[in-house]
């Protein structure tokens, strides 16, 4: 998939980075989670449905509480629409009893 095309298709997944890593295409997403438990918890959920896709996105728990998600398909060395489909069923997944409560002012 082009860059182009890719920039089309990113307006569907919210809160998903487009990014060139090297020339590589990825989907990038990263939140912050409650604690480092709840960051496992999180990676449940995603590899749950990354299994039953047969799709698995590198998942990263970084500090404490620190995840990010990228996905790209390794075969091709970039993206495909199934990422983009997983993105979307990651977003539908409900995360907000794991995530950091954001402060307002």
């Amino acid at each position: 998939m082009t860059e182009e095309s890719a920039s089309k298709l990113i307006p569907k997944v919210d809160g998903w980075n487009l990014v060139n890593e090297g020339g590589t295409l990825k989907l990038k997403k990263s939140w912050k989670v409650k604690s480092f438990t709840k960051g496992l918890e999180m990676f449940q959920l995603i590899s749950d449905i990354a299994e039953a896709e047969g799709h698995h996105p590198d998942l990263h728990l970084v500090g404490w509480n620190n995840v990010t998600v990228e996905i790209w398909t390794h075969a091709v060395g970039g993206l495909t629409e199934n990422d983009f489909i997983l993105a979307g069923k990651i977003n539908a997944l409900d995360l907000h009893h794991l995530l950091r409560k954001r402060v307002t002012t």
